[in-house]
């Protein structure tokens, strides 16, 4: 790789998401920990990526999986520690893969030193001022300050109490109350962000993953969520003012020799406004949720890409493709419903789904989002087919179920701890002579285990690691240049593009109707997603994907 692609392997990178307590335990307490990443490094070598972003390893009660942060600058003692951290970050780097780390701007846990002296300092105080205490409305004060609606559902406000036991103000949490909000027109939490920033790309951290990147400035009115609202009018979401925090960060990740890339989490409908957080001097990248919530539908995602790349075109940033993270169900289950759609509102326990179907599917846009230009996320257990799991009740963890009322089965589902072994009371997540895993797993899991799947040539494993090679390997799967292709007597339920380097050109059919496709006279098959038994010669089955060559060198 040449320095110049070095200093912008983000613009291609295959990215591969660790959620700490589900990956690998170390120690045997159940927990996934940095010891046990650290002896799977070798897995992810293999396996072909070229990052690593890790769901916050911070200090943390965990009533948020680790999104309600204490201490930026400690890892959770249940991960292990700063010095396992940083060993880590070189242990990776050394086999070529760099590290991404979380930071959540919005809010910290209610433990976090600052918030634990506001509440002692009491009304009025500057201590107050770094989040957002207010009085409430009504007699006594007794309603909340806004009705703005929790992203996790119900309330966005909690009222404290006095020191002499009388209701006192109350403090906002746009997620759950130990999630209390900060104020970001205050300098200390802008200066205190920088600083953190530092203190990991210090430690040799080649990014940020920056959570809900859109929500933390609000308007200082606090006024209601209007009916309808303009660009920039949301008391709490995507405000104008954002974008100056991130130019100041971008200015502290442009301040290091080795590239050190800003990656945000936003969730906007608008395309335009989305965009504008990728300028040249704002973040290199932001997720692209509008393809991973679409449906299993060529018109949907056809739209979905074409609408991504136009976005993305004008600021000269990579689009990001995913199929799923911590917060989502699973391909393989989500593509084997009747509605394959994901929404938040949505989710509820039982839904029917079949698996096989499912299974298929996430083969084939699998290799469909491997084929797009721009990057690549994984996250841990897609590349082993792992379905969503639906726990019992008792065992669920995550608030999104609580706060529902018990409605929302909760995203625990796709947390369930990675499958290693075939055998093993947890299948080699942890020490057999170790604890129950922090979720149970469900039987057969071991089926689905890095084990099983790594000399099974039809595996998903193996599927990925082929892809993953291929796209390493293939120039033009490196390059911006993209052109859908119209095949002949093809349905409107095929997406078919190519991909150039120069003269060399790979493209990608995926079939998504119930008929046949025939692959261009000049196509050379590179990969398919059908198992091997499959004869897919010069054609692509239903909801089969295959990469191609470009017989003749074309000018």
């Amino acid at each position: 790789m040449s320095n110049e692609q070095d200093a912008e392997w983000w613009r291609s990178a295959v990215i591969y998401q660790v959620y700490p307590r589900s990956f690998a335990d170390g120690n045997g307490d159940g927990t996934g920990d940095l010891a046990g990443v650290r002896r799977r490094l070798g897995y992810l070598r293999d396996l072909g990526v070229d990052a690593l972003w890790f769901t916050p390893w911070y200090v943390s009660p965990l009533a948020d999986g680790g999104y309600d942060v204490a201490d930026y600058r400690a890892i959770d003692p249940q991960f292990g520690t700063l010095a396992e951290a940083e060993a880590l970050i070189t242990e990776a780097r050394e086999l070529g893969i760099r590290t991404i780390v979380d930071v959540v701007p919005n809010h910290v846990s209610a433990e976090h030193p600052w918030f634990r002296a506001a509440l002692a300092a009491g009304p009025g105080s500057p201590e107050r001022e770094r989040f957002w205490f207010a009085d409430g409305k009504g007699p006594g004060g007794d309603e909340m300050p806004t009705r703005w609606v929790s992203s996790f559902q119900g309330d966005t406000w909690t009222r404290t109490t006095n020191p002499d036991g009388t209701p006192g103000e109350w403090y906002l949490h746009l997620f759950t109350p130990e999630q209390p909000d900060l104020n970001w027109n205050h300098p200390d939490v802008r200066r205190e962000h920088e600083d953190v920033l530092r203190f990991w790309f210090d430690r040799g951290a080649a990014g940020i993953r920056i959570d809900s990147a859109a929500l933390p400035v609000k308007d200082p009115a606090l006024p209601e969520v209007p009916d309808t609202w303009g660009a920039g009018e949301h008391p709490h979401l995507d405000r104008d003012e954002l974008h100056d925090v991130y130019r100041s960060w971008r200015a502290v990740a442009d301040g290091y020799a080795d590239a050190r890339v800003l990656v945000g989490e936003i969730w906007l409908p608008d395309p335009a406004r989305f965009a504008r957080y990728l300028r040249p001097d704002e973040m290199h990248t932001a997720f692209n949720f509008d393809f991973m919530t679409r449906s299993w539908d060529a018109k949907e995602l056809r739209e979905a890409i074409r609408t991504t790349l136009e976005a993305h075109a004008p600021v000269g940033a990579p689009a990001t493709w995913v199929l799923s993270n911590h917060d989502i169900t699973r391909p393989t289950t989500r593509y084997g419903r009747e509605d394959s759609a994901f929404d938040f509102a949505r989710k509820q326990f039982g839904t029917p789904t079949d698996v096989e179907l499912g299974t298929r599917r996430a083969r084939a846009a699998a290799l469909l989002t491997g084929a797009l230009p721009g990057s690549l996320y994984v996250y841990q257990g897609d590349e082993l087919g792992l379905p969503e799991v639906e726990l019992p009740v008792a065992a669920i963890e995550d608030p999104m179920h609580f706060r529902s009322g018990g409605v929302d089965p909760g995203r625990d589902g796709c947390r369930v701890p990675l499958p290693w072994t075939r055998e093993g009371v947890s299948c080699g997540f942890g020490p057999d002579d170790g604890a129950a895993p922090w979720l149970p797993q469900p039987a057969g899991w071991g089926a689905l285990s890095v084990e099983a799947q790594a000399a099974d040539p039809g595996s998903m494993l193996s599927l990925y690691r082929r892809m993953l090679a291929l796209r390493r390997a293939e120039p033009a799967l490196h390059s911006s240049r993209f052109a859908w292709v119209d095949l002949p007597d093809a349905s409107g339920d095929v997406l078919a593009f190519e991909r150039a380097a120069g003269g060399d050109v790979v493209g990608c059919v995926v079939n998504l109707g119930d008929s046949p496709v025939v692959l261009p006279e000049d196509a050379a098959t590179l990969l398919t997603s059908a198992p091997p038994t499959a004869s897919t010669d010069g054609v692509v089955p239903p909801d089969v994907a295959v990469w191609y060559r470009v017989a003749r060198r074309r000018p």
